[in-house]
């Protein structure tokens, strides 16, 4: 099979591999979707011969059909046809952290798909049967995939947050993950402030459910937002940008007992302890991706509170267009961008 490569230099390279068959707890599945991440950015625009040959396929948000079970999958649900997305690390399987399906965090090792394990962008895949969870006959294979990185990690970070129809939700970046966030927090009843530097997101912030929309290049963010809460500042906060200054207005913004968590990698940040966090009795989170658990649960949100999710996805690519869809999605004007596979 063929499978795309990120060799660097904004560079998309397409490879041959061998077609892949299971192991022992293993299954191979049939790719139906495979979506861009902004973590894809990193090896993209990274510098050529920097990362270690050989390269894996990329494409760490893979969702599908299963084609092929190995001996010993587990669980019972796993069935040739079945949907599924794929929580995108293995672990050893047997850590405290392994066990609650948090695999990213294992105390021995970890693989993740696309980067360290050949990932979804190509036409198989495989995986052990343990970072399968069930897709929602309600939900296409293109929400799958979505779901599978970017839709669920923030849907863990809100989940971190605590928010409800109570609270105002700044969420700084409205890619993907901001945009993601944007839509459930408004399912969970939150009023949402969108903030980015794209006049695409942006607009594309208001018609997904935010109720405000700023501007950080012509607007002073924290003033903006202490405007619109009464002078208080927000109840909670969410950084998906992964820039120093907006994960310190951030933080900035939230009132006094207010909650902000930081979901946007790399990057540093500086505070002033005292004013902004000690003297507001500031709660800061980091979230990291989300368990298996989480990642079932937030398919089922989706589902059960009918979020049209297939909104956040502006644009559709077959394989053979993936030089294309790396360079508009490293434009950052989009929502999600997916890899669709035809049966």
């Amino acid at each position: 099979m063929r499978g795309v490569v990120l060799p660097g230099d904004r560079r998309v390279e397409f490879r041959d591999f061998p077609d892949p068959r299971p192991g022992p707890g293993e299954v191979i599945l049939r790719m139906r979707a495979s979506g861009l991440c902004g973590s894809d950015l990193r090896p993209y625009r990274a510098a050529a011969g920097s990362r270690p040959e050989p390269l894996c396929v990329s494409g760490h948000e893979p969702c599908g059909e299963v084609a092929e079970v190995g001996t010993g999958s587990q669980p019972a649900t796993v069935r040739v046809g079945a949907r599924v997305m794929v929580h995108h690390y293995s672990g050893c399987g047997s850590c405290k952290h392994c066990l609650v399906g948090y695999t990213q965090m294992c105390l021995s090792h970890h693989v993740v798909y696309g980067f360290s394990g050949h990932g979804g962008n190509a036409p198989w895949m495989v995986v052990p049967s343990g970072t399968l969870v069930p897709l929602p006959d309600e939900l296409s294979f293109e929400a799958g995939a979505a779901i599978s990185c970017g839709t669920g990690t923030a849907y863990s970070a809100l989940k971190r947050l605590g928010v409800s129809g109570r609270d105002t939700l700044a969420i700084f970046g409205q890619g993907p993950v901001g945009l993601s966030a944007t839509m459930l927090g408004r399912a969970m009843g939150a009023r949402i402030i969108a903030v980015d530097l794209s006049a695409e997101r942006l607009a594309l912030a208001r018609a997904l459910g935010a109720e405000h929309a700023i501007d950080p290049a012509t607007t002073d963010v924290v003033a903006a937002i202490r405007a619109l809460t009464d002078d208080e500042g927000a109840e909670t906060a969410l950084d998906c940008t992964g820039s120093g200054l907006a994960r310190a207005q951030a933080v900035q913004c939230a009132r006094i007992w207010g909650r902000v968590c930081w979901v946007g990698e790399g990057g540093t940040v500086t505070l002033e302890p005292s004013p902004d966090v000690i003297h507001k009795q500031l709660t800061i989170y980091g979230s990291w991706t989300f368990s298996t658990v989480l990642l079932a649960e937030c398919a089922r949100f989706i589902r059960d509170r009918d979020v049209p999710i297939d909104r956040l996805i502006t644009h559709r690519w077959n394989l053979a267009e993936a030089e294309t869809a790396f360079r508009t999605f490293d434009a950052g004007q989009t929502g999600k961008c997916v890899f669709r596979f035809d049966r």
